[in-house]
């Protein structure tokens, strides 16, 4: 049974006098496929402006805008609608090579995958590699127990952390500190599961909270962007884990982007000229919704 969300992403950077704006590049249409139909999308900004689109190195949607005239504020505006089937890859039978850890790889899957395999930062080596190997024991070694293990000891050993400045932790920082945000998380879980030689992506998008609608169980950084991650498991494909809630499928998760990186998954950048004192600061909304 599928469900109809709706979200609406409001962005505005506020300054004290006008400033021009160079490029800007925002990453908010959904990522459609056999789990996601996209019904309708629609941007708008309060500053004459121009666009196109491009499809980035991943085959992500991005839209690229150029501005008209100077301006003391520049709101984005985005609002789209999808048909969310579920993701049920978690319950699909893996191969007997998928089974236990360390898994085996065919020549193409090592030749396709080899972006999403090798640890991003040389610290994820050391400390990372270490706690991974620790999850790895724990799940004796089967590989779907070793993921949910590292899931639950996030979510109970790890206090989340809601922070303003942009960017993502290093993952042995968030180790290291015990917290972090929903990116810092689902950038831990990569990094460590590239250690034990699975490939894993950054995925950026939006959750969807069923408390909204009377739901018994609340989630967080629902109403807000989101981030999460998807490990590539033959036999059932790149399955989605988000660490921040515990949740593995579902329908919850509102997939934009994917990346090898979280840095390659901005939902929005760009630049102004200007005096740097005349920055006021941004403020972002986000409602997501269910439309019966």
């Amino acid at each position: 049974m599928s469900t109809i969300l709706e979200v609406r992403h409001r962005t505005t950077y506020s300054y004290a006098s006008p400033v021009n704006f160079g490029e800007h590049r925002l990453m908010f249409r959904p990522l459609a496929g056999h789990d996601l139909r996209v019904i309708d999308w629609d941007l708008t900004t309060n500053v004459p402006w121009r666009s196109h689109w491009i499809q980035d190195t991943f085959s992500n949607s991005v839209a690229v805008v150029t501005f008209q005239e100077p301006a003391a504020e520049l709101t984005f505006v985005c609002r789209f609608s999808v048909e969310h089937y579920g993701v049920r890859d978690h319950e699909l039978p893996l191969e007997s090579r998928a089974e236990k850890l360390p898994l085996e790889l065919t020549p193409d899957e090592w030749i396709d995958l080899q972006g999403f395999l090798r640890p991003h930062s040389r610290d994820a080596i050391g400390s990372v590699a270490a706690w991974a190997r620790e999850m790895l024991r724990a799940g004796n070694h089967e590989t779907r127990p070793v993921l949910r293990h590292m899931m639950d000891y996030m979510r109970e050993q790890f206090a989340y952390q809601a922070r303003d400045v942009e960017g993502t932790q290093e993952a042995h920082e968030t180790l290291r500190l015990r917290s972090g945000t929903c990116r810092d998380y689902a950038w831990l879980m990569i990094e460590a599961v590239r250690c034990l030689g699975l490939a894993a992506r950054f995925v950026s998008g939006y959750l969807y909270d069923p408390a909204l609608d009377g739901g018994a169980l609340s989630r967080r950084r629902s109403g807000s962007t989101h981030a999460w991650l998807n490990v590539y498991l033959p036999g059932a494909g790149w399955v989605p884990y988000d660490p921040t809630n515990r949740l593995t499928g579902g329908q919850e998760l509102i997939r934009v982007a994917i990346a090898r990186h979280p840095a390659q998954a901005a939902p929005l950048s760009g630049s102004w000229v200007g005096n740097p004192a005349d920055y006021r600061g941004m403020d972002v909304e986000v409602d997501v919704r269910r439309i019966s």
